[in-house]
């Protein structure tokens, strides 16, 4: 064992490249709860790498066995050692006398394999190796992984790391930390897993501050075996575990994860933080939709999709875990407020509004309740001010009443210690009152210094949700009532769309792949949607190619004059992808002598464009001439309505990614998009209408009817299909589409096809 180990050499938390290593089907990773057994509720555990020298992992971990009680034998091993802390150390595993089923590996890197190998040959049916060096490095790093890898799947081993912490299991008849962490949490209903050893330390330092209890903690390390997903699986149906806690910092399987957390956040909620919200990709995609899922956005999709829940920091993680292990979730949204002061009462109605709550009125009855009992000065409608006077009776006399109310789901108790009033007596009160109404929830802030050293603690350990900061108690309050609102939305149905035509769109694809074209025409793009149902502004294709001017505009103008105007003209070049930029799109024209002018004036445009070289364009060999122009679009114009857009993407090894947003500057700009994972439910489609933020554009506003929301709706269905069906499509907009009071209308569509999808991926990186 060397000496010197550190956390950060074990564990480092700097960003490491995408390695890819071999990749077995879900089959080859699924479990059973008892094939994790051997790890997370072993009976007897062998530290190999045990050390004599304080202060090193070796010491540390078998330390924290013995200090917590593990309910087993613990076997030390170590060749140079006849005992460890006072117990029998052997030479190796085969010469211990007993069944193991676990080994915690602490030994050098290069000794791990080998290690491996003696514990396999022993019997044991599970490994925490904590030994750093491996993936995270690279180098020769990826070859001991790659060997380690190979060698657990051949031997139908279980393993947790390498490059981790270890393990806890605080129920009373397993009492295991197997780990190097110098503080053991209190047992509880929260499971915890890291990806980052360094970041579990500091979590599991700040759930025992905080007084929140741990059924089990596992640092993944490197995810060779044991993910995230297994440990799901896992927790499942864990009668310990009510509430599920990630820090993630990649994802290993998202295709995976989206049904198997949605079939458990149901009845237990999950919560996560993960790292890397900025992305380097987006620069690598072609639309819209490529750019955008290349951000944090793709990761907001996958985890909302799960019916998971994202926090954005640590501090709001524990936020929610003291929040959903303590209380039920409410009814609906409707809050009360009590407080002994005007100006936090204030603040927290604020922030209850701005999360989605609804500050309700008390009923007529309940003020005159707690008229009679409060002073004249106090206000008895919502929020509650007790004012400055309020005694620990005066709070338990106005929650009692304000818990009685038919009208209030949730109560947000709030005090500001004056001089006089003893914080414990209030939050004595306020535990009283939650034990006698058990099925509506409460959180109280206690702001102040004083209440972080007296009435805080009180509050927890009475399983009373308590915060220093107003905003803190609103937003987890709100983030259960979304709960509630997750568990009663209908699961919804996948649905298959016959009416397609796909024959259509494989030629399409086909053709575009034999001539080498990676970026459909936008007529060859308008057809793909017209084959898959998608309506359509009415759209004329003139070919350029070959011809001069003198047979191209009197063909252009009859073409106008047959599909009627008004009418828009579009350049149709695969050297050009932003048309409007450089002049190649004329829009409003009315007659067949405007017509003539357009095309005049549009390839006028675009050659300038393409001689200056100051425009957004994609050179070929011919920039001399010009760009190759393959025709003009001419287009029914549609206009006035409300302007959406749909898109797909793909994303290396997590699948086809449906988006919908508002169109316009909205996504230029504000990026008001949601993403969602293929294949999709109806429900799916709804969810994601409603949660654009600016959604009640759709829902008719100044006037405005409302648009149709289930031909979006089904447009979006129907692109998930699309999505699923031709994986050649590796980056599509329909932008504008446009949302009519009665159906829909798509303008204009790009799409990016690959003979192999593989490489035309945009380097998105979820996955490591």
């Amino acid at each position: 064992m060397q000496s010197g180990w550190s956390i950060l050499h074990l564990c480092p938390s700097a960003p490491l490249p995408f390695v890819s290593l071999p990749l077995l089907p879900y089959s080859s990773y699924s479990t059973t709860m008892h094939e994790l057994d051997s790890i997370l509720r072993p009976k007897s555990i062998a530290v190999i790498g045990a050390s004599r020298r304080p202060n090193t992992i070796g010491w540390q971990i078998l330390d924290n066995l013995l200090e917590h009680g593990f309910q087993g034998p613990v076997y030390p091993v170590n060749p140079r050692a006849n005992s460890i802390h006072s117990i029998l150390a052997y030479p190796s595993v085969a010469a211990i006398p007993g069944e193991v089923d676990l080994a915690i590996v602490v030994v050098p890197k290069e000794r791990v394999l080998g290690v491996a190998m003696e514990a396999i040959d022993a019997g044991i049916k599970g490994l925490v190796v904590i030994s750093a060096g491996f993936k995270e490095v690279g180098g020769d790093g990826l070859d001991r992984e790659r060997e380690l890898v190979e060698l657990i799947r051949d031997r139908k081993l279980r393993m947790v790391g390498p490059n981790c912490m270890g393990v806890i299991n605080t129920a009373p008849d397993v009492a295991m930390n197997a780990t190097f962490a110098p503080s053991m949490p209190p047992g509880g209903p929260v499971a915890f897993v890291s990806q980052s050893g360094a970041m579990g330390v500091s979590v599991l330092n700040y759930a025992k501050s905080l007084g929140i209890g741990i059924s089990m903690f596992v640092s993944m390390g490197n995810k060779t075996d044991v993910s995230g997903n297994d440990l799901i699986e896992y927790w499942k149906d864990d009668p310990d575990t009510k509430v599920i806690l990630m820090y993630l910092e990649s994802f290993g399987n998202p295709a995976i994860f989206v049904p198997l957390a949605r079939s458990l956040t149901k009845t237990k909620p999950i919560c996560i933080v993960k790292s890397g919200r900025t992305g380097a990709g987006a620069q690598a995609a072609a639309s819209h939709t490529g750019a955008l899922a290349a951000t944090d956005l793709a990761t907001d999709a996958i985890i909302a999709q799960a019916g998971a829940i994202r926090a954005q920091t640590v501090e709001e993680l524990f936020d929610l875990a003291i929040a959903f292990a303590n209380q039920p979730l409410p009814a609906s949204n409707r809050v009360a407020i009590v407080t002994n002061a005007g100006g936090p009462g204030i603040i927290i109605a604020d922030a209850c509004e701005s999360t989605g709550l609804e500050v309700a009125p008390l009923t007529v009855e309940t003020q005159q309740r707690l008229r009679e009992g409060l002073p004249d000065e106090a206000s008895v409608r919502n929020p509650v001010d007790l004012i400055a006077s309020a005694t620990a009776k005066t709070y338990e006399f106005a929650l009692q009443h304000v818990f009685d109310d038919p009208e209030i789901d949730a109560v947000l108790a709030a005090f500001v210690p004056p001089l006089g009033i003893l914080v414990k007596d209030v939050a004595a009160a306020i535990v009283r009152v939650n034990e006698h109404h058990p099925e509506k929830p409460i959180l109280a802030v206690i702001m102040g210094t004083e209440g972080i050293q007296t009435g805080i603690p009180e509050l927890q350990d009475a399983k009373v949700p308590a915060y220093v900061f107003p905003e803190s108690a609103a937003r987890a309050l709100a983030t259960m009532w979304r709960q509630r609102q997750r568990i009663s939305r209908p699961e919804g149905e996948v649905k298959e769309f016959g009416d397609v035509d796909d024959a259509t769109v494989t030629a399409i694809l086909d053709s575009a792949v034999a001539s080498s074209i990676q970026k459909l025409s936008e007529s060859d793009s308008l057809r793909i949607l017209q084959a898959y149902k998608v309506p359509v502004a009415r759209w004329r294709m003139v070919n350029a190619e070959g011809a001069g001017d003198e047979t191209l505009v009197p063909r252009t103008a009859q073409a106008a004059i047959e599909l009627g105007f008004p009418i828009v003209m579009k350049v149709v070049s695969p050297d050009i992808t932003h048309k409007t930029d450089i002049g190649g799109v004329v829009l409003g024209i009315e007659s067949a002598e405007e017509t003539e002018h357009a095309v005049k004036t549009l390839l006028a445009n675009v050659n300038e464009a393409w001689k200056a070289n100051d425009s957004d364009t994609e050179h070929s060999d011919n920039a001399a001439v010009g760009p190759r122009i393959h025709g003009l679009l001419l287009q029914r114009m549609a206009s006035g309505e409300t302007e959406t857009i749909i898109g797909i993407t793909r994303i290396p090894r997590v699948g086809p990614m449906v988006m919908f947003g508002l169109g316009g500057i909205y996504v230029e700009v504000m990026r008001d998009v949601v993403l969602r994972l293929c294949p999709l439910t109806d429900s799916d489609s709804d969810e994601m209408i409603r949660e654009v933020k600016l959604s009640s554009l759709l829902e008719g506003v100044r006037g405005q009817p409302p648009r149709d929301l289930g031909a979006i709706a089904n447009i979006i269905q129907r692109m998930a299909q699309l999505a699923s069906r031709h994986s050649r499509i590796v980056e599509m907009d329909i932008n504008p589409l446009l949302a009519l009071e009665h159906g829909v209308l798509a303008v204009d569509a790009r799409v990016q096809i690959c003979e192999d999808e593989y490489d035309c991926w945009p380097t998105v990186r979820l996955t490591d």
